[in-house]
């Protein structure tokens, strides 16, 4: 599908390179003509940089950029939205496998409706999926497109317009992509995720048949970030905080007010008090 500008998409590698040896080539099959990868590899870890180096120069991948330091997800992702210059951005996870029509549905449902800003494919399994918090933020648009309503989508699988990323700007310090989505939601974008939803096989996800989590030691062994930030150390939990995290997406409200102010400051603080008591906190 041509006529404009393209459409530019990240993808972020690191440590993981039984996931990248997945994703990447899943991605690469599920680009358009004129669509352009952007890779950055995050480190030193040599067979994941070696999964990466045997497709940098698929017709596909536009650019390539190593950074020996892990350099996070603010630096790669500025890199792209200030250099690309196709009307469509994405980022898609090295842990994630979106739906293989996932670039011609969504790109469809933003031509044919202005407003959009982000949107994007759904990680969850159907299983996370509670019809009624559904329902009651689905919304309908022109062309026959439907949205789950959030202010914010997750930070793989998702296509953003080019005029939106022009208003709001690029992430600033440690923005996170969820704070920088409620940002352009406060200038009228609208975000959300396709429906019915477009899946993203998010392989991080222990219920995910390509998971590198089969045991709580591996699981220990390999722990990612936000585990670690949350004091998540067994399979169980973690599986549960993927539930919770579905729950939370699916229950938050469309009230801006809610994320700003004396609210977000209750919010925060019932998060700190939690981590303090528990070890861990929800996302």
């Amino acid at each position: 599908m041509t006529g404009d500008g393209g459409i530019d998409i990240l993808m972020i590698t690191y440590d993981r390179p039984e996931y990248v040896r997945l994703s990447l080539p899943h991605l690469l099959r599920s680009c358009p003509a004129d669509a352009r990868v952007w890779l950055w590899h995050n480190g030193t870890d040599q067979p994941t940089l070696d999964a990466v180096e045997e497709l940098r120069h698929h017709p596909r991948v536009h650019r390539f950029r190593h950074s020996p330091a892990n350099a996070g997800l603010t630096e790669p992702t500025n890199w792209l939205w200030q250099s690309a210059t196709g009307t469509y951005l994405s980022k898609v996870d090295d842990d994630c496998l979106p739906d293989p029509d996932w670039l011609r549905i969504l790109r469809r449902a933003h031509r044919d409706v202005p407003e959009f800003g982000v949107i994007g494919t759904w990680r969850f399994p159907d299983e996370d999926v509670e019809e009624d918090l559904v329902a009651a933020k689905l919304a309908d648009y022109p062309g026959g497109h439907r949205l789950f309503r959030n202010h914010w989508v997750q930070g793989s699988g998702y296509l953003l317009r080019r005029e939106t990323l022009d208003q709001v700007g690029p992430l600033s310090g440690g923005e996170t992509f969820t704070a920088w989505c409620l940002r352009a939601a406060r200038l009228g974008w609208v975000n959300g995720w396709y429906h019915p939803f477009l899946p993203e096989d998010h392989m991080d996800d222990p219920r995910s048949p390509h998971t590198i989590y089969r045991t709580d030691a591996d699981f220990m062994a390999r722990r990612p970030l936000s585990a670690r930030r949350t004091g998540v150390t067994t399979v169980a939990e973690w599986t549960a905080q993927m539930r919770h995290s579905a729950r939370v997406v699916q229950a938050a409200p469309l009230d801006l007010r809610e994320y700003q102010g004396w609210r977000l400051r209750r919010r925060n603080a019932t998060r700190r008090i939690r981590l303090a008591l528990t070890g861990r906190a929800p996302w």
